[in-house]
């Protein structure tokens, strides 16, 4: 059986010939995805069928590294059409979409269940003792065999009829979900004249300007629901009734009624999840996710987020008292409502640090901030960036670099995607085209970075806010952690880790943006090329957890509630009143909305990926607030030793061993919270 399936299929889809290992994305159509992708289902069965009958006795090459490289050429199709649907979709695409996601869960769904498979690797399993395995292949062994096991393969035949149907249901209903939040976000604008402006600055009414005229509205301004320019239109316009209008737009995405609304879906896929996680015998959904985590259970979880949540909702009242003091100062005699917050907030930080957001932007022009990037990666792991120009990719505002190791030899490509547009979806994120790993003939990576941020005029920089700046900073670190992995195995190459230990090296790596010597290279003013004077370093500095209550309480109250749904025995039958009733539960502030709401959580429903999980970016941050503060103990926020010892044990490890594992042998023991509340401000 071959290594690599390729040759089962043929077109640009599966045969990558561009440059640098690349697909030739001038070669894609979308019309020839659904072909391709039964072809490849129909190869990879193929391949299945040959491992599971295979008349040898199960061994660890014919069985468990044969499953590891079976699927080469759906893989490659899956890669190239899963970055289209979220950073390039158009209508063919989400068709396509609604038809390839359950096809795809019915095909892996058959793959978990087949019983001549699982009992090849169960006996592999059985015997693993006396296989003389090195750690990371056990480790693989184990994974895979608790994978087959947590799909279904134990149960019986109806059962396993029932999970794939549960399976198939969840994918389309994901992919609906995520389409009707897009749909949301593309069809509505705010369109403002100059009139409208009062107290925006140029930066926003650049990137309102072009967001206007590329919805055909030229000589007008477009406030639009990218957090880009949302964020900042709530923090400056003085326009109370326009901030009003937009916050409730924001808000309000997929939960307006009609075709885009995703209330029922959430329904549906709250019932399906709780019937499944009953189906394979535990509790509850987030007993099911949370089996192969770090947390381990929902109480684990609870005993991290309750104390963070009382501890910032004690910070939030002393800072609501302060701004019901500025905005009576300024007229405003109404209880302070969601839409105010930041603006008023804004108005304290400059009022007890002579600080604020303004000041910043025009150090932190984007062109900086990601040649800071790539500097800190050369810092700590020698790692040279070079662009490649002219090399086309899935849009012209792709950009694409080579990266090599401080010996010259390649490491990886790298393709990012820096700025927002209606065929993207919101947010930012990193994914692969390509894993790195040594089994087989072995691949380097392909590593892509997605964000959303406002496009400046033509000619014109993009300058980001502090916030953004940390955005494009911690997806370069998830993509760090692609680039630099070291492991043998496909599945735990790079991000292949559980799921709150990933967010481990993309909110470390945010840490290094603030370094003085990071800033003062390269947070150079945007029209003079002047250094960002010292004085405003230690003023940035001194605000840096300024609004730690808010910031904290929008985003547990999303943690709590995304847990709260899936932690529950039985689903709720009206999610949206679920929420209500358990904000008010948790005493939520009513001038706070959550990070995320229901209808448009897109973490959650959009897909698997950080259901019963949302808490994980702050179990991680436990872990990054220490891990830095290891630096900052040698006096070297560089210091070579041990930044060896990061890559080694946290960017290069992937998932070869277990996560705390890892984590100890970087730093020698487990931290506690308090290292991360202080981190925030909260204690």
């Amino acid at each position: 059986m071959p290594q690599d399936g390729s040759e089962l299929l043929t077109g640009p889809l599966v045969h990558w010939t561009g440059p640098l290992g690349l697909p030739d994305f001038t070669a894609v159509r979308d019309e020839d995805f659904s072909t391709a992708f039964d072809q490849a289902f129909a190869a990879h069965e193929e391949e299945i069928e040959a491992i599971s009958s295979h008349p040898d006795m199960p061994t660890i090459d014919n069985t468990l590294a044969a499953l590891e490289l079976a699927g080469r050429p759906l893989g490659r199709i899956s890669a190239i059409f899963w970055f289209k649907a979220g950073a390039n979709t158009n209508d063919t695409i989400q068709a396509l979409e609604r038809e390839i996601s359950p096809k795809m869960a019915r095909h892996y769904s058959a793959i978990a269940m087949n019983e001549q498979l699982f009992g090849r690797i169960d006996d592999l399993y059985a015997r693993r003792a006396a296989l003389g395995l090195d750690p990371e292949t056990a480790r693989v062994l184990e994974l895979t065999w608790k994978s087959f096991v947590r799909s279904g393969a134990k149960l019986a035949s109806k059962d396993k009829e029932r999970l794939a149907a549960i399976n198939q249901e969840l994918a389309s209903l994901g992919a609906r979900f995520g389409q009707n939040v897009l749909a949301d976000e593309r069809g509505w604008a705010l369109f403002l004249d100059e009139a409208d402006l009062d107290g925006l600055p140029d930066f926003l009414r650049r990137s309102m300007s072009e967001a206007a005229a590329s919805r055909d509205q030229d000589g007008r301004y477009a406030v639009t629901l990218s957090r880009s320019i949302m964020e900042p239109f709530l923090t400056f316009s003085k326009r109370r009734d326009l901030r009003e209008a937009a916050f409730r737009a924001f808000v309000s995405r997929g939960d307006n009624g009609g075709e885009t609304d995703n209330r029922d879906i959430v329904k549906q896929m709250l019932a399906l999840r709780t019937e499944k996680a009953k189906l394979l015998g535990y509790g509850s959904y987030a007993a099911l996710k949370l089996d192969n985590t770090m947390a381990k259970s929902p109480e684990a979880v609870a005993n991290l987020l309750d104390p963070v949540w009382d501890k910032a909702i004690e910070k939030v009242a002393a800072d609501q008292a302060e701004l019901t003091r500025i905005a009576a100062a300024e007229g405003l005699n109404d209880a302070l409502s969601p839409w105010d917050w930041r603006y008023f907030q804004e108005k304290l930080r400059a009022e007890r640090y002579a600080f604020d957001e303004l000041q910043l932007k025009p150090y932190l022009r984007l062109e900086n901030v990601i040649a800071a990037c790539f500097d800190v990666a050369n810092r700590l792991f020698g790692l040279d960036f070079e662009e490649k120009h002219e090399v086309p990719a899935w849009h012209a505002d792709v950009r694409t670099f080579e990266v090599r190791n401080a010996d010259g030899s390649h490491r990886a490509v790298f393709l990012a995607d820096y700025f927002n547009r209606p065929s993207k979806r919101s947010g930012a994120w990193m994914s692969s085209l390509r894993t790195g790993y040594s089994l087989g003939e072995g691949a380097t990576p392909i590593i892509y970075n997605v964000m959303n941020f406002a496009k400046p005029p033509k000619g014109q920089p993009a300058l980001l806010s502090l916030d953004e700046a940390r955005t494009l900073f911690h997806e370069f670190g998830h993509a760090l952690h692609g680039m630099l992995s070291e492991v043998t195995w496909p599945s735990v190459s790079g991000t292949g880790v559980s799921r709150d230990f990933v967010e481990l090296p993309s909110q470390l790596y945010e840490h290094w943006l603030t370094v003085p010597e990071i800033l003062q290279k390269h947070a150079r003013h945007s029209e003079t090329g002047d250094a960002m004077p010292k004085d405003l370093m230690e003023r940035m500095e001194a605000a840096r957890s300024f609004d730690a209550g808010f910031a904290t309480v929008e985003f547990a109250a999303s943690a709590l509630i995304d847990m709260a749904y899936h932690s529950s025995a039985e689903a709720p039958e009206d999610p949206i009143a679920f929420e209500l009733e358990m904000l008010s539960k948790l005493k939520m502030p009513d001038a706070i909305a959550m990070r995320h709401r229901t209808p448009h959580f897109a973490h959650v429903f959009s897909g698997d990926g950080y259901s019963a999980g949302y808490y994980s970016y702050m179990w991680s941050e436990v872990l990054d607030a220490d891990a830095f503060s290891a630096f900052e103990e040698t006096g070297d926020p560089f210091d070579p030793e041990l930044a060896g010892k990061l890559r080694k044990h946290i960017y290069s490890a992937g998932g070869s061993r277990d996560p705390e594992e890892l984590y100890t042998a970087f730093r020698g023991k487990m931290p506690s919270p308090e290292a991360m509340m202080a981190k925030r401000g909260l204690v």
